[in-house]
């Protein structure tokens, strides 16, 4: 199973139900990397947009390299007005750039999917000099605003969270320093999200894991996930942390 065309099953719900990024995080990029309609991007697997939109709005030339063909067509329906928007459906390992070359290479919870030894490298030759990596992602904590709730939920998924494959994707974003670049740095902000039972399970059913989940456990496991909700005042508290990985290709 290829886990990175998972997603690709759901693009409607993976749209609508997906955490979106902080406006600080893109106006902290726009601002480092001086972003104008002058600069060339790339955005490696933009899914259905999440981080898309800020960096159109720069006026920049946009290119997007996504994976799935469904969620390509999403994309060029949702940013259909955008004249400087351009989307390549294609693998970002093993498509051919030919000679182009960007200011601004970006991935918003993508690049983790890809072999560091592939990922920098590739991203290193398309940069320009001086040229930047920016990486970025939501990591939430689920368990510290709410722990009785948390140790319910996970006797939910010892019992019925029983997937053929296991997500294992990781990748030491610290790396991209042996492979040629400078300057890294690593900003964080904080969100606080608030979710009753529905819009938890609708949230998870977007991870690419509970995707696959098959009867008779998916049942059982959804069900089992609402009920200690519900008995939880049905309410969910969730602290999300947005790192952003920036890192420079010398001049």
């Amino acid at each position: 199973m290829d886990f990175r065309k998972t997603f690709d099953q759901i693009p409607e719900a993976f749209d609508k139900y997906r955490p979106r990024y902080c406006r600080e995080l893109f106006e902290e990029l726009i601002s480092v990397t001086g972003l104008n309609p002058e600069s060339h991007v790339l955005e490696i697997g933009p899914g259905t947009g999440q981080a898309t939109e800020p960096i159109l709005k720069t006026g920049c030339k946009y290119t997007a390299i996504e994976l799935g063909e469904n969620f390509t067509a999403y994309m060029r329906q949702k940013f259909q007005s955008y004249s400087n928007f351009a989307i390549i459906n294609a693998d970002f390992e093993t498509y051919d750039f030919g000679a182009q070359k960007f200011d601004l290479v970006y991935s918003a919870a993508t690049i983790q999917w890809i072999p560091e030894e592939i990922a920098f490298s590739k991203v290193y030759d398309l940069l320009k000099p001086g040229g930047m990596l920016a990486m970025f992602m939501t990591r939430s904590d689920e368990k510290s605003a709410n722990e009785a709730l948390y140790n319910e939920i996970d006797e939910v998924y010892k019992r019925y969270f029983v997937v053929k494959q296991k997500y294992n994707q990781r990748i030491n974003y610290d790396n991209v320093v042996n492979y040629g670049f400078i300057n890294f740095s690593c900003q964080e902000w904080k969100k606080v999200r608030k979710l009753n039972a529905d819009e938890y399970i609708s949230y998870i059913s977007t991870h690419c894991e509970h995707i696959t989940l098959e009867e008779p456990y998916k049942s059982k496991f959804y069900e089992g996930i609402r009920n200690v909700i519900q008995n939880a005042g049905n309410k969910i508290v969730i602290y999300d942390t947005i790192p952003l990985y920036l890192a420079q290709k010398p001049m």
